[in-house]
C-alpha cells in the first residue's frame, strides 16, 4: 500500500473513531462499564414517570440476528401507557458505536404493549438501550443494560 493510501486510511479510521452515534452514553469509549450496573428487564425512567420492561422475541438475546423485542409502558403506579410515541436507539459505551440498525416501534399491540423490531447486536459485550417515550404531554427515558455474549 502506498504511502498516501495509508495516511487516507488512517485518517478515515481516526475520524471514524471521532463520531459519536446520537444518544451515547456519558461513559468514554475505552472504559470499563460501572460495577454497579442495574441489568434488570424492568427500568423506571430517568423522570419517574413512566416504567417499562421489555422482552426480547429470542431468548436469550441473539448476536448478529435481527429480531424483535416487545416493550411495556405503564405510569409510575402501574396504569397501561397507549398512544405513545417511542423513540429506540442503542450504543455499545465501551466500544463507543451504536447498532448497526436502526430499531423502531412498528405496532401498538394494546395493553401498553409495542412490537419494537430491528434489533440487532454484532458484538457480545455491555449494551445500552434507550427508550425516549412521549404520551399524555410527558416526556421520559429509559435506558436498559444488557450483558451480551
Amino acid at each position: 500500500m502506498s504511502p498516501a493510501k495509508l495516511a487516507l486510511l488512517l485518517l478515515t479510521l481516526l475520524l471514524a473513531g471521532c463520531m459519536a452515534p446520537t444518544g451515547m452514553a456519558a461513559t468514554p469509549a475505552g472504559s470499563a462499564p460501572p460495577a454497579d450496573l442495574d441489568f434488570s428487564a424492568t427500568r423506571l425512567g430517568d423522570n419517574g414517570i413512566f416504567r417499562a420492561t421489555y422482552k426480547s422475541d429470542i431468548d436469550p438475546t441473539p448476536l448478529n440476528e435481527l429480531h424483535a423485542w416487545t416493550l411495556h409502558v405503564e405510569t409510575a403506579d402501574g396504569a397501561p401507557v397507549e398512544h405513545a410515541t417511542i423513540r429506540v436507539s442503542g450504543d455499545m459505551p465501551e466500544h463507543g458505536h451504536g447498532m448497526p440498525t436502526q430499531p423502531q416501534v412498528t405496532q401498538e399491540l394494546g395493553g401498553g404493549d409495542y412490537r419494537v423490531e430491528g434489533m440487532r447486536f454484532q458484538m457480545g459485550g455491555w449494551w445500552t438501550v434507550t427508550f425516549d417515550i412521549e404520551a399524555g404531554g410527558a416526556n421520559d427515558r429509559v435506558t436498559f443494560n444488557l450483558r451480551l455474549k
